[in-house]
């Protein structure tokens, strides 16, 4: 055959200037596209031989990976069926029949979507070499060996070479600005990354051993792949073991997964994998390279995003399909059909296997439960179908330790946590140390409390009552316990009018300031035997925030403060001495004022209701507004009044004091000060 020269194809003038701009980010990429070549040549002799379509010796079936930093060369061979001129014409020269044209119209604003198609693959070695070589001889017989070289123009050279052995040499000439890829260490990386599962031995230097106090190379071939990776086994032919090793082969140094999940399936869609359970902790964080996808044991990459759901990010492992489309948009990934099948497979698949390891023993599944909540509870949140099937095996537990599933629980609870409109009421801590003192009041009364400590709870508390029917969520710490499951309406306090907005005021005014917190004073006549003084939260603001710490887009309820409900309990010993005292020491001096008070406001009522279409002279306005500074003036003396003997009486500071710290609300100095007071009183 003589030399032959000429231009590459009729669009490849576009080919080399697409390469270079848009795949450059991508460049380490070549040599997953050239290996992934070399092994599908190797592969094709393999079939062509089971056939009987190749009757010679197959040989050595290696691809092989070598470094010549000195030439300054990479060459990647193969002993696959190699190529004649025709064929290097066809598949090299005219790449017409991948489309190229179409192809290169279609992906010029897409740099990634040029990775993965494997008909131009070859061209990625433009990205890191001034110039590339194909040395191959076919498997056919009477085939001449052909020598191909092109300098990254459209121009290229061919012609007959000599070439003993069948298969295909690629050789990279390194551009200056990619010496990297002349270090083995660098090659040796990109192999383990892209190809340590291809089904074909690569080889990539040699063995090493130490020897005269240092590491030498030995005779032996180093092989950096594992050519029949777990996934690609039957279930049935593998041990915990295997599953254990393979896990940590994938992530060196981390604990043992808590279980695994083996896909395979073959209609209507090809898929593979294992995912592996971690350990998942409660402060986790979507994590987009714990799944790593493969197309035929081929690396294509770590970020799986709408290939799996948002929720199995918590997961680890391999998924392996050619039904995926590869290095595509995230959204034509979202709206792809084969991708939505997968998905919604896996999903089923994941939902499944759980269900089965709860069945099959459920004290196993109860003891890893801590590790696997937040990845079901996510799970419950973000996808309507896996929700469905979780409702059988989510676990909830309660202070005691006990785990139910939602049916078992609400059977247990529903006859004495039934509230007069129906609801059954689920009491809740997020604090078990923090929220004692109501839990312990709460489970005395004969209720259970569950343990919703989980950095998702606050949303899936709020899921849980929307699924299931006749249900509140109540947290422990919200009201005083006789209020919590109300079976009657609230007991008001038998306060007088007077009595009530004295006793609210001399409370008021000793509630210490709080960064970012509010408190509402109210009296209520609980059990003589019930704490003097309450502190509650009202449940649905305190969600509200608790959901606005994870969301940007609920940051109007992060910003409002705390707030808090003081309840005094008007039939408690120390609070009715409080009231008798008070009584007995400002009633003389507050009623005169409040009677003052009651008059001028009446007076100012009748002057309002008296004017003419709501309109005020000037007169009229002028005497409501010298009986407004006077009310003003009696409303201030008052509560000077109050606030003199509040201080006078150590008690009300000392019950305010006493619930605050109970709720972690009392610090700095006036925890201090309550501990001198404290041993003052003693």
């Amino acid at each position: 055959m003589d030399t032959q020269k000429g231009k590459i194809g009729v669009t490849t003038e576009n080919i080399f200037p697409v390469i270079k701009k848009f795949l450059y980010s991508d460049h380490e990429i070549f040599l997953r596209e050239l290996v992934s070549n070399a092994v599908d040549a190797t592969q094709k002799l393999r079939t062509l031989s089971s056939f009987g379509e190749f009757k010679g010796e197959l040989g050595d079936m290696k691809v092989k990976v070598s470094v010549d930093a000195d030439a300054g060369t990479l060459t990647v061979s193969d002993h696959g069926i190699g190529m004649t001129a025709e064929d290097i014409d066809k598949y090299i020269n005219q790449i017409a029949f991948s489309g190229a044209e179409e192809f290169l119209e279609k992906y010029k604003d897409n740099a990634n979507a040029i990775i993965g198609h494997f008909g131009l693959g070859f061209y990625s070695a433009f990205m890191v070499a001034k110039k590339v070589e194909i040395r191959s001889l076919s498997y056919k017989d009477g085939a001449e060996a052909v020598r191909w070289e092109c300098d990254g123009s459209p121009e290229f050279t061919m012609e007959k070479t000599d070439k003993a052995e069948r298969g295909t040499d690629i050789i990279l000439h390194i551009d200056d600005e990619n010496k990297n890829f002349l270090q083995q260490s660098e090659i040796d990386s990109l192999l383990r990354k892209y190809c340590r599962f291809l089904p074909v031995p690569v080889v990539s230097g040699k063995e090493q051993e130490w020897k005269d106090g240092k590491m030498v190379d030995t005779d032996r071939d180093k092989v950096v792949n594992d050519t029949e990776p777990t996934w690609t086994k039957k279930p049935a032919d593998l041990t915990d073991e295997d599953y254990r090793n393979f896990y940590h082969q994938l992530y060196p140094g981390q604990e043992d997964p808590l279980f695994w999940i083996h896909l395979n399936v073959d209609y209507p869609f090809t898929l593979t994998g294992v995912l592996f359970f971690p350990k998942i902790k409660n402060n986790f964080e979507v994590n987009k390279n714990r799944i790593q996808l493969y197309c035929n044991q081929v690396y294509v990459t770590d970020s799986v995003e709408g290939v799996v759901p948002d929720f199995m990010m918590l997961l680890q492992g391999v998924i392996d399909s050619p039904d995926i489309p590869l290095n595509v948009s995230r959204s034509y990934l979202q709206s792809d059909t084969a991708v939505k099948k997968i998905s919604g497979y896996i999903t089923k698949k994941v939902a499944s296997r759980l269900e089965e390891i709860f069945k099959a023993d459920r004290q196993d599944f109860e003891n890893k439960w801590d590790d696997i909540r937040i990845f079901i509870q996510y799970g419950m949140l973000t996808d309507e179908k896996f929700c469905e099937a979780a409702m059988k095996f989510c676990l909830v537990k309660d202070t005691e330790g006990k785990f139910y599933t939602l049916e078992e629980y609400r059977t247990l609870i529903e006859g004495q946590q039934t509230d007069k409109d129906g609801n059954v009421v689920y009491l809740y801590t997020t604090d078990r140390v923090a929220q004692y003192a109501y839990i312990h009041a709460a489970t005395e009364k004969g209720y259970d409390v569950l343990v919703m400590d989980g950095q998702l709870d606050s949303h899936f508390i709020g899921m849980l009552e929307s699924k299931i029917e006749k249900s509140r969520f109540v947290r422990v710490d919200s009201d005083v316990v006789e209020n919590l499951i109300p079976k009657s309406d609230r007991k008001a306090a038998d306060l007088a009018p007077l009595q009530r907005d004295m006793m609210s005021t001399l409370f008021k005014c000793q509630i210490p300031k709080v960064e970012k917190a509010e408190f509402i004073v109210s009296f209520e006549a609980l059990n003589a035997d019930a704490n003097p003084v309450m502190i509650t939260q009202n449940e649905y603001m305190r969600r509200m925030k608790d959901m606005a710490a994870m969301q940007p887009g609920m940051s109007f309820y992060g910003d409002l403060p705390d707030s808090y409900n003081l309840i005094v309990n008007t039939e408690n010993p120390v609070v009715k001495r409080i009231m008798e005292s008070t009584q007995s020491e400002l009633n003389a001096r507050i009623e005169p004022l409040d009677k003052n008070i009651s008059e001028k406001n009446a007076e100012i009522k009748s002057i309002r209701d008296s004017a003419k279409d709501s309109k005020l002279t000037d007169e009229q306005q002028g005497k409501v507004t010298e009986l407004e500074q006077a009310v003003e003036h009696d409303r201030k003396e008052e509560q000077e009044i109050i606030e003199v003997y509040a201080k006078s009486n150590p008690l009300v500071k000392q019950t305010i004091d006493l619930a605050l710290l109970a709720n972690g609300l009392l610090k700095g100095q006036d925890l201090n000060e309550f501990i001198r007071r404290s041993v003052s009183l003693l």
